[in-house]
């Protein structure tokens, strides 16, 4: 593993990370999950690159204080920088972005011990194309990307549910090493091909959940709606 690598971290992984204490990673995510806490709080987190952050207390206190630097992009953005970097596509442009300091540069990255802003994001690079200005986005590619499918096979064929379709087949697309965790291990050929959201070829390990970590979702938030009387009969 390299020294700083770019990772997207599932949860059954962090612990592994943590337990190495030599581990320095760049993650990228729409967001800062509760999982990585433990990677906060050993101070393993380098550089930060997300499209919301701050319903974590230990994360803006390194950040304000200097301890970590952040990168804030648009979600949708962050998707297609991903996406980019698994089909060869080193740039692209974007309106997205446009009248504001993700364009003009001056976001705050990193602050020093002072709480001066001690790097900015630099302005991007804009092109006028049919009357309309756009900015250069560049991809994002990853040392190693770690996600989490419903189901999938020994070859890396994966299934997807639900919202997890939405971010975790473009981080794998976007790793040098992509590893799955798998909650339904099958064999190979019993997947329909039509089904597979995720082909093999993205995927060099695939590691089999217990049912344990299976049932380890790490919901955020747990709303629930309130019960409901109904009268008898109805």
């Amino acid at each position: 593993m390299s020294t700083s690598p770019r990772v997207r971290l599932s949860p059954a992984v962090v612990s592994g990370s943590a337990e190495s204490r030599r581990f320095s990673s760049t993650p990228s995510s729409n967001r800062e999950p509760p999982t990585w806490r433990i990677l906060l709080e050993n101070r393993q987190i380098r550089r930060f690159i997300a499209s919301y952050v701050g319903e974590n207390k230990e994360f803006a206190h390194q950040y304000l204080n200097g301890e970590l630097e952040l990168e804030l992009t648009p979600q949708g953005t962050l998707a297609e920088r991903l996406r980019s970097a698994g089909v060869g596509i080193k740039a692209f442009y974007t309106v997205t972005g446009m009248g504001t300091q993700i364009a003009t540069g001056g976001l705050p990255w990193l602050y020093d011990e002072n709480g001066a802003v001690a790097v900015a994001s630099p302005p991007k690079m804009t092109m006028e194309l049919d009357g309309r200005t756009y900015l250069l986005e560049r991809a994002l590619p990853a040392d190693f990307a770690f996600v989490r499918a419903w189901k999938g096979d020994r070859h890396g064929n994966l299934v997807f549910r639900k919202t997890a379709r939405n971010f975790n087949p473009v981080c794998a697309m976007a790793g040098r090493v992509a590893i799955a965790e798998v909650e339904h291990l099958v064999e190979p050929g019993e997947l329909d091909p039509d089904e597979i959201h995720l082909p093999g070829v993205y995927i060099d390990r695939v590691v089999p959940l217990t049912a344990a970590q299976s049932a380890d979702k790490g919901i955020e938030r747990l709303t629930t709606r309130p019960p409901q009387l109904t009268k008898a009969g109805e």
